[in-house]
């Protein structure tokens, strides 16, 4: 993944908003030395910003698609209320095997439950309403994600669509890839969808930000 932001710039923005767990820097320290895509970690400014969005939305129940190594759904468990739950949907045993690990450091782990296997298999047999939803998996499913997700969400929910900048990819035409044109083509729909509205914010390698039109 290419900075799209200059480092220096994200550096001083992580360090004036809500810091990260010790237990979140652990993973993430974890992470970065051991596993062989240490950029999927979302970090501390998209983690601040995770939290941030339980918060405003009054969460109490989450619903990720992809985990990693649990970065993101620590990040959710901590914003929760004590009576909130994540479930989040992993097809990596060894980056859960991570998660695991650290889940079992802190008492907010308790809140999450781990499903593996095809996310979209697991998202058919959920029931909603989720009140926030965070898609960070495979893009050549997004679109499939997006669509099972707007049946899950709560009236009030929120959707949150990690990487639709893709490195700056998503402004080659044509694309360059399957990802890309999977992505490009979310962006696409998403922006003319009328059932929602929504932005795109800048935030590392973009998050798009989703809710219902009213």
């Amino acid at each position: 993944m290419h900075h799209l932001i200059p480092p220096e710039i994200e550096a001083y923005a992580e360090a004036h908003s809500m810091p990260e767990s010790a237990v979140c820097r652990a993973l993430r320290e974890e992470t970065q030395r051991t596993m062989e895509y240490p950029q999927m970690l979302v970090g501390p400014l998209e983690g601040a910003f995770l939290k941030m969005m339980t918060q405003l939305v009054g969460a109490k129940r989450v619903l990720e698609i992809g985990m990693f190594t649990g970065y993101s759904a620590l990040c959710f468990a901590e914003a929760l209320p004590s009576d909130g739950t994540v479930i989040t949907c992993e097809i990596n045993e060894k980056s859960s095997a991570v998660a695991r690990r650290y889940f079992a450091q802190t008492p907010v782990g308790s809140k999450i439950s781990i499903r593996m296997g095809s996310a979209l298999d697991t998202m058919r047999t959920l029931a909603g309403p989720f009140d926030l939803i965070f898609i960070d998996a495979d893009k050549v499913n997004y679109f499939n994600y997006y669509q099972r997700a707007l049946d899950l969400l709560a009236p009030n929910g929120v959707i949150l669509i990690d990487n639709v900048l893709w490195s700056g990819e998503v402004l080659k035409h044509p694309a360059p890839d399957e990802s890309t044109a999977a992505i490009q083509e979310l962006n696409r729909v998403v922006s003319n969808d009328p059932r929602v509205r929504a932005v795109l914010v800048t935030i590392r390698d973009g998050i798009l930000v989703v809710r219902r039109a009213r």
